[in-house]
């Protein structure tokens, strides 16, 4: 028997399973042959301290320290620098005034600045940018082989291949029947991504709908073979593209968000398409080649806002789910605060901010 039982083996889990086991005993179950096969190992991998609402905002505040300074057995920095520029035409500046307006340490840039900084950008097209200096690439690997590493180290135990049939509670006890075995324990914590509401569907806790977005990506031969290795990731403000250099080439995303149901996900080739349009009348050159394709799954609730907390119908069922595409560079704080929960220690992050995280907040929108 485990302390704490742990469904799902991406980022969010993983991490949460390495924070619970300095002081439990923890089991970490994982569908696939191994962790972080899904949205873990699709993310673009870069940290943007201004991105998202202002509970994501105090997350990735939080999340800050540990990215700086990881406290994990690892050879290599988290984070390398990058910057992320976000270009908006004359039609889209109101979108870029409002994100300036709720963001800290960002410089506005003209037209011409933003054209310098990325010379494929199409002369006149922008009309502004807005330019995060501190904006920096995430090695996602490492940080999770960091996270597996010190949860084995603490005595933790990862199952692979062990996919989730059975949740139900007797005797102050969760019974899991994953992998043909079944585990028993007094909390489990629901980090099972886009499968996170049919996992409280089968513990019989909230209906909370954790619905899955699609999101794709194309990776393109730098154009005209420009060195772009030290470019900005860089995208439009109003979210219809962005692109990121990736070992000599860009990485280009539509940046769609289909809602679909959970699955391996495959890219659309007409959503990849279109957004390789909207990219191309950006720039100066044309896309003439794709050079591989893939497509993950962010998963978000109702209210684009993670939920973190226990469950007001199933007792000792903690969720840990609805990162959306903030998953990588949330999950230091989130897990802290998973953390925290479990073990009936003080959260580090403020109430307020706990509260937008709280499973709760959904029993008091139904009333």
């Amino acid at each position: 028997m485990a302390d704490i039982i742990v469904i799902g083996g991406g980022m969010a889990g993983m991490s949460a399973a390495a924070a619970l086991s300095a002081d439990a005993e923890v089991l970490l179950l994982e569908t696939e042959p191994g962790p972080g096969r899904h949205s873990t190992a699709r993310s673009a991998a870069i940290f943007i301290r201004n991105y998202g609402n202002a509970a994501l905002r105090a997350l990735n505040d939080e999340a800050v320290g540990f990215f700086e300074a990881p406290d994990l057995d690892i050879d290599a920095p988290l984070l390398t620098p990058r910057g992320e520029l976000m270009v908006a035409t004359e039609a889209e500046m109101p979108v870029l005034e409002d994100y300036l307006a709720g963001s800290a340490g960002l410089e506005r840039l003209t037209g011409t600045e933003a054209e310098a900084m990325v010379p494929i950008l199409k002369p006149g097209h922008v009309a502004g940018g807005v330019y995060e200096p501190d904006a920096r690439d995430i090695d996602v690997d490492v940080m999770l082989q960091g996270y597996l590493r010190r949860l084995k180290a603490n005595g933790g135990t990862l199952r692979t291949n062990a996919a989730v049939t059975g949740l139900s509670r007797a005797g102050g006890l969760w019974q899991v029947t994953a992998g043909g075995e079944t585990h028993a324990a007094p909390i489990v914590v629901n980090a099972a991504g886009a499968w996170a509401s049919e996992v409280a569907r089968m513990a019989g806790a909230q209906d909370i709908a954790i619905t899955p977005h699609r999101r794709s990506a194309a990776v393109i031969p730098a154009p005209d073979g420009q060195p772009c290795a030290d470019w900005p990731l860089f995208g439009s403000i109003a979210e219809t593209w962005y692109a990121k250099p990736m070992g000599g080439q860009l990485m280009v995303s539509p940046a769609d968000a289909d809602p679909v149901p959970p699955q391996d996900a495959w890219p659309d080739d007409m959503v990849l398409a279109e957004g390789l349009h909207r990219f191309e009348t950006a720039i100066t050159v044309p896309v003439t080649r794709v050079v591989s394709s893939w497509a993950g799954l962010r998963s978000f609730a109702p209210d684009k806002t993670p939920v973190c907390g226990f469950d007001t119908d199933a007792e000792g069922f903690l969720w840990l789910a609805g990162q959306g595409g903030h998953g990588i560079q949330t999950a230091p704080a989130l897990a802290g605060l998973a953390r925290a929960l479990c073990l009936g220690e003080k959260p580090a992050l403020d109430a307020a901010t706990c509260a937008a995280l709280a499973p709760a907040r959904f029993d008091a929108a139904a009333a």
